[in-house]
C-alpha cells in the first residue's frame, strides 16, 4: 500500500478574515514531486437537528451572500476559540430559535470540502425541546425567519432547492431513519 502523505515544506498565509483564514502550502508529494495546496483554515461548526414533540424540524430561512439567496438551514454556528461543541450547539439553537433542550446527543461529524478546507461540523440531536422565556438573541449581523416544518415538507423543499446544504439534507436523511 502506498504512502499516500503529503509533507509541508512551507506555508503563507493569504488572508486572515473574522471566520476564515487562506493560506498556501508548498508540499512535498508521495512520489518526491512538489505541489501547492490552498487551504481554508475555519475553527468549526456545530449544527442542531432540533424535532418538536409534534415531529416538527425546527430550521431557520437565512440570507446567504455566497449563493445570493435565502435557504432553509438546521441551526448552527461557528465554534468560539477552545469551545466545547455540545456548549455551542445549545447557544447556537437558543440564539437561532428561542428553543433551549433538557439533552443533547452528538450524532457525527463531517468535514464540509476535505478538498480545500479543514472546517468539521458537528452534528447534535436536541431532545427534549422547550421554548426559552429569556432566550438570548441572535447577533447583531443575523437575521432569519424561523419554521417548523413536518419530513414531507422537508423533502419538498429539497427537491425546491431551498434546503441544499450538506448538514440540513444529512438532518433531513437521519430524522427520515429515527422514523423507521
Amino acid at each position: 500500500m502506498e504512502n499516500l502523505e503529503e509533507k509541508t515544506i512551507s506555508t503563507k498565509e493569504i488572508f486572515k478574515g473574522r471566520i476564515i483564514s487562506l493560506q498556501v502550502d508548498e508540499v512535498l508529494l508521495p512520489n518526491g514531486n512538489t505541489s501547492t495546496r490552498e487551504i481554508i483554515k475555519h475553527p468549526g461548526a456545530v449544527a442542531v437537528i432540533a424535532i418538536t414533540e409534534d415531529d416538527k424540524l425546527v430550521v431557520v430561512e437565512q440570507y446567504r451572500k455566497a449563493f445570493e439567496k435565502a435557504i432553509i438551514e438546521i441551526p448552527a454556528g461557528k465554534l468560539e476559540k477552545d469551545e466545547d461543541p455540545a456548549v455551542c450547539a445549545s447557544r447556537e439553537l437558543e440564539e437561532e430559535t428561542g428553543y433551549g433542550c433538557k439533552d443533547l446527543e452528538h450524532i457525527t461529524s463531517f468535514y464540509t470540502s476535505p478538498g480545500f478546507a479543514d472546517e468539521l461540523v458537528h452534528i447534535y440531536l436536541a431532545k427534549g425541546l422547550y421554548k426559552k422565556e429569556d432566550a438570548a438573541g441572535l447577533d447583531e449581523d443575523e437575521f432569519v425567519n424561523l419554521m417548523e416544518i413536518s419530513l414531507e415538507e422537508a423533502l419538498d423543499l429539497m427537491k425546491e432547492q431551498k434546503i441544499l446544504d450538506a448538514k440540513t439534507m444529512y438532518a433531513v436523511q437521519y430524522w427520515q431513519l429515527l422514523g423507521k
